[in-house]
């Protein structure tokens, strides 16, 4: 190479991944027509990783074919993508992780971009955003469900990704080895996000190609049924990380309707000097006093809450810096 020649994508990583161990993650179910295919790429864009595939009681031979295509094979019998997720950060350890779904509708020359970002800029997270290069890539109503999930995570927890529910992300060690992982299917995209906003992590977001699943491959998706589950694990994140917020809605919305009920039973009493209405006067009296102590609840929680950040803030500060594993191999050399 010349003195004034730049050096290449891959030789960028190649220098940038120097002395760390990636792993590359793959959770799998019924994924045997795509998994070879996956494998075969990731592969090829990152040759110095080692792919994982964890087997989730699949049916048909995704085992055996990821085996023979030269993954590390590992099983998890609680049904989920959730808990595969769980299970596999807390068995692979590496410095680098890349999580993918096994039906080959993510860009596997992607991955050294993330990467590359993940250890340039000093990120705990990067997020691949989708963006279809196919009619099919998206199935109906999951284009504006990922919107509208997107724009309502935004709005509550800070606007710092276009796609929460991206499968394709990039994680450093630290994140990953001090991440709770509570979800149990599809939803942990979700909290994958949440977390890394709530602690206030560095993360990122590459725009990434998206490709419909290859012929005879079903996803494993049900619109309404995911749907219902994300978007309960939101409300669920929501009460649990802004719960002074949560509480003080539901206040509010009591007391308005406390208020209503008791307006007609006070002005017949300055009038009349009697309550005649005995029962809504006490129902407006019982749903005023449920407001108040909604909104005490909201400040036991919040004070709690805080702790909890400050607990999960600290167990993720234990782990070493991103940066430290390049000082740590200059250092050896």
């Amino acid at each position: 190479m010349r003195a004034d020649e730049k050096p290449g994508p891959a030789a960028r990583l190649g220098a940038a991944t120097a002395g760390r161990r990636i792993a590359v993650l793959v959770p799998c179910y019924n994924e045997e027509v795509a998994i070879a295919q996956v494998l075969a790429d990731f592969r090829k864009a990152l040759p110095s990783a080692t792919l994982h595939v964890y087997d989730n009681n699949s049916t048909d031979r995704t085992a055996e074919v990821a085996e023979k295509a030269g993954a590390v094979v590992g099983n998890e019998t609680r049904q989920g993508k959730g808990h595969v997720v769980r299970r596999m950060f807390a068995d692979i350890d590496a410095d680098i992780f890349v999580l993918v779904d096994g039906d080959a509708t993510y860009d596997a020359p992607s991955a050294p971009r993330m990467i590359e970002k993940l250890i340039g800029e000093n990120l705990d997270m990067v997020v691949a955003a989708r963006v279809d290069r196919e009619q099919a890539a998206y199935r109906r109503g999951h284009r504006s469900g990922n919107l509208l999930f997107t724009w309502f995570v935004s709005h509550i927890f800070g606007s710092s990704f276009t796609d929460i529910l991206s499968g394709y992300r990039a994680f450093s060690r630290r994140f990953v080895k001090s991440f709770p992982a509570l979800s149990t299917g599809f939803e942990i995209e979700t909290e994958l996000t949440i977390h890394a906003l709530e602690l206030g992590m560095p993360v990122g977001e590459i725009e990434t190609p998206y490709f419909a699943r290859p012929g005879g491959s079903a996803s494993k998706l049900n619109t309404w049924r995911d749907g219902l589950r994300i978007s309960w694990t939101i409300q669920k994140l929501y009460r649990t990380e802004r719960p002074l917020a949560f509480f003080a809605i539901i206040g509010f919305a009591l007391a308005a309707f406390s208020i209503v009920l008791a307006a007609p039973v006070i002005v017949t009493f300055l009038e009349q000097g009697l309550v005649p209405r005995l029962p809504t006067a006490v129902l407006a009296t019982g749903l005023m006093v449920l407001a108040f102590l909604s909104f005490a609840s909201g400040l036991v929680l919040d004070t709690v809450t805080h702790g909890r950040r400050e607990m999960k803030r600290l167990a993720y500060l234990a782990h070493r810096a991103p940066h430290n594993v390049e000082r740590r191999a200059d250092a050896a050399s």
